[in-house]
């Protein structure tokens, strides 16, 4: 903490009332024979072992052989995190190797040892997304849009299997989040706006993945954990902001957020994921009334409740590496994904003084032995370790292949679609032809960035399913991104939307698709311009506001993030033999203002409401829309800065007498850039409003300069953020080579910036003459090459 920054006080909790809760059951946890099973297992446990198994590490961070010293009872991957001794994308095998290489420690026999087994998670939250090889499934606010639930539950047991097949026994999935304000960065990790949609798909997608209570729920049959999240309220947070605060009533969050973990528990989930989120300022890894009297006594959850990344770190009075309060309140097991060795080490001082009751550790030890025990960890057995044909199989890709097709929302159709099969097809647009671009976030890396169609063998792009398709009848695909054609086509498909986004970095502050760069209205307006028809295909995790792009296409249909199985959209657009299913299963803004829009909410005025969706067989008209958002979309930027050469709005750049910058052609990177020449030693600041970043270093974000140095600097460059610099001189590449410098943003906390208030953003000196280009500067997560300069 900053000196002069008080801490903040803990608010006092909202009342909760138990009775008011709905009532359910977790069916079979408890089972008397493995009851008797854990009574003894425990019994020859040390403390030292059974505070362990209450610790979870990430595989970036621990080694199997630091389990010999501090005996953790899980590990999970996190999205950028690798398997050992291997690339973060990698197929089956490597992920195979590493869950059994963790587990040889954890089980082996030896002296003061009690033998049990990891548990090894992962956010397989649309398909096994971080094994490469695997079928991505559409996210959820495209699966909302099926109304399916009985192919959810389908959906659930392949990507079991891929999940087993690659050696994980862990989903950290379903979210059964129930988005509000679809600023959140998450909102498409949410089914629907519709607390009566998440409950109808909660036990369908949990019994998919664990097989329905009473049958065989074990890893040796090729199910898996699964852990309902997050719990409770994190689709509700005052301005969509991701960890924020939910502020409502009680009976607003059973009503909304709680609607559905009934269904869930009573499906057997054998796991429940706390939320970074707050309700009414207290903390969910807090919150003893929710966690223990509400989830574990009310809704009888007999599993084991996991915190989130380091979540119970934001617990006031508590940090990373010690949180007695979190285990009080009713956490079983703690993500401490760096964080596990002074966790362990703090809570083993708790348990020894009595401040965490050893009634309370022993109840967590039993729930974490028990789901183990249950998904069949002790039976060293592993059948689907050696199924690599699992991963991507011809009968998990026409599942998802499916959903793509009933996920799909025809918002307008002017007589363009279908297409003849036989037609010569201009398929256009920057995603056209990119798989990570249609899969999003949350695949192969946290945030669904730097992948190339070749790290999704198998998987098939949505310019590729449509020239199959055309090819068969005769037609003609012709792919051109930037839509240009020697030929007139008799129909262009145009394929854009959000870049792939996670958590943090997706919030957004306005429902504007692109404000400020309109390439892809730039093209439909190209397009019809020439008088060719034009389908806009537009993918988003989100409903945003494009009333420009929907008046300059002839159709235009809602893909959202669709996943691995590009053909599903072809199935679709092209003959007709297969019609639109999909209706919106979050309502169509009509102003980009428009944060928080749903269903029976007052004043509500969509511009397709929720349950639209054209049909072949229905058809229907959409007139031309007003162009104005509604909202300026630059006010809020806080991620942003520099963009191909422009400052971001709201920041603005103030340089010394002896700086001077200007705007040029880059060149050789087709975009524009800022060259800062320092004469003599000076300053450049990026100047803007108040920032806080706090929340974006506990997600190891970092600030990513994409350069080019044009003189050598012959003394110091510092780069500062806020009140801390660091020197970045000697981090620099050769001069005339275009670079990218990756600072962490803990880097700039290590050199002094309280992250807590950042009155000026960033400051660049140089104590000698030197220049530097700067195409792009802005928050990212790619952790590729991100150091921390001396």
């Amino acid at each position: 903490m900053a000196q002069g920054q008080e801490p903040t006080a803990a608010p006092a909790p909202t009342a909760v009332h138990p009775e008011r809760w709905p009532a359910a059951q977790s069916p079979g946890l408890v089972d008397a024979r493995n009851e008797a099973r854990i009574t003894a297992i425990m019994a020859r446990m040390s403390l030292r072992e059974k505070i362990g198994q209450m610790i979870q590490a990430d595989t970036a961070s621990i080694t199997p052989e630091d389990l010999r010293t501090y005996p953790l009872g899980s590990i999970l991957a996190g999205g950028n995190s690798p398997p050992l001794g291997a690339p973060d994308r990698s197929p089956a095998a490597a992920w195979v190797a590493t869950a059994q290489a963790f587990n040889a420690v954890a089980t082996e026999k030896r002296e003061g040892h009690e033998p049990v087994p990891i548990m090894f998670g992962i956010d397989a939250v649309h398909g096994n997304s971080n094994v490469v090889g695997a079928t991505i499934f559409p996210h959820n606010s495209g699966l909302g849009a099926m109304h399916d639930p009985a192919l959810m539950r389908e959906i659930g047991k392949a990507t079991a299997a891929e999940t087993a097949a690659s050696g994980i026994d862990w989903a950290f999935g379903p979210t059964l989040a129930v988005p509000q304000d679809d600023r959140w960065g998450r909102a498409y990790e949410g089914y629907s706006e519709d607390p009566a949609l998440v409950a109808a798909y909660a036990g369908p997608m949990v019994e998919g993945l664990q097989g329905k209570p009473g049958s065989q729920t074990t890893v040796q049959a090729g199910h898996v954990a699964a852990s309902v999240k997050h719990f409770l309220g994190d689709g509700g947070t005052a301005g969509g902001i991701d960890q924020g605060d939910t502020r409502v009533d009680e009976d607003t969050l059973i009503r909304i957020h709680d609607a559905g973990y009934p269904k869930a528990v009573n499906a057997g989930t054998m796991t429940v994921m706390a939320s970074f989120s707050s309700w009414n300022g207290v903390k969910m890894h807090g919150n003893k009334a929710l966690l223990t009297d509400v989830l574990k006594g009310r809704m009888g959850f007999d599993g084991f409740v996991v915190g989130d990344w380091n979540g119970h770190g934001q617990i006031p009075g508590c940090t990373n590496t010690d949180c007695p309060a979190t285990f009080n309140a009713g956490l079983d097991m703690a993500m401490a994904p760096d964080s596990w060795k002074g966790l362990f080490e703090s809570t083993l001082a708790a348990a020894k003084s009595g401040e965490i009751p050893m009634a309370r550790i022993d109840d967590a030890v039993r729930r974490i032995l028990r789901v183990k025990m249950k998904l069949g960890l002790f039976d060293p057995a592993r059948p689907y370790e050696h199924r690599p044909q699992e991963m991507g199989s011809v009968a998990h890709r026409a599942i998802a292949r499916q959903a793509v097709r009933e996920s799909l929302v025809l918002l307008k159709n002017e007589g363009v679609l279908p297409i003849k099969p036989s037609a010569t097809v201009l398929v256009a647009g920057d995603a056209a032809d990119d798989i990570g671009r249609q899969a999003g976030g949350w695949t192969l890396s946290w945030q669904g960035d730097g992948n190339t169609n070749a790290d999704f063998p198998g998987a098939t792009s949505i310019y590729a399913g449509i020239a199959r398709a055309v090819k068969k009848a005769g037609g003609k695909a012709i792919l051109s991104p930037e839509g240009s054609f020697a030929q007139k086509p008799d129909v262009a498909v145009v394929v854009f939307g959000e870049e792939p986004y996670a958590e943090l970095r997706g919030d957004v502050r306005t429902l504007e698709f692109q404000p400020g760069h309109k390439k892809a209205l730039a093209l439909l307006k190209k397009l019809k311009a020439a008088g060719v028809p034009t389908v806009s295909v537009f993918l988003s995790g989100r409903p945003l506001w494009v009333n420009p792009e929907l008046n300059q296409s002839d159709a235009f249909v809602a893909a959202w993030f669709p996943g691995s199985e590009g053909e599903g959209v072809a199935d679709v657009l092209v003959g007709g033999q297969t019609d639109f299913h999909g209706t919106l299963s979050f309502s169509w803004p009509k102003t980009a203002g428009q944060f928080t829009l749903n269903k029976g909410a007052a004043g509500y005025d969509p511009l397709f409401p929720l349950g639209y969706g054209l049909t072949y067989a229905t058809g229907g008209h959409v007139g031309p829309l007003a162009e104005e958002p509604g909202i300026d979309a630059s006010d809020s930027n806080s991620s942003t800065f520099i963009e191909e050469g422009i400052v971001a709005k709201p920041f603005q750049i103030k340089a010394d007498a002896g700086v001077s910058h200007r705007l040029v052609d880059s060149a050789d990177r087709q975009e524009g850039a800022i060259r800062f020449a320092f004469t003599s030693a000076g300053k450049a600041s990026i100047l803007g409003p108040n920032l806080t970043l706090e929340r974006e270093s506990n997600a190891d974000m970092n600030v990513e300069v994409t350069y080019r140095v044009d003189a050598q600097a012959q003394a110091p460059v510092t780069l500062a953020l806020g009140s801390g610099a660091v020197r970045i001189d000697k981090s620099l590449a050769d001069q005339g080579q275009w670079a990218k410098l990756r600072i962490p943003l803990k880097c700039f906390a290590e050199h002094g910036t309280y992250l807590g208030g950042i009155s000026q953003p960033f400051t660049l000196s140089a104590d000698a003459p030197f220049t530097i280009t700067i195409s792009d500067m802005h928050l990212a997560t790619d952790p590729a090459g991100a150091v921390c300069p001396q």
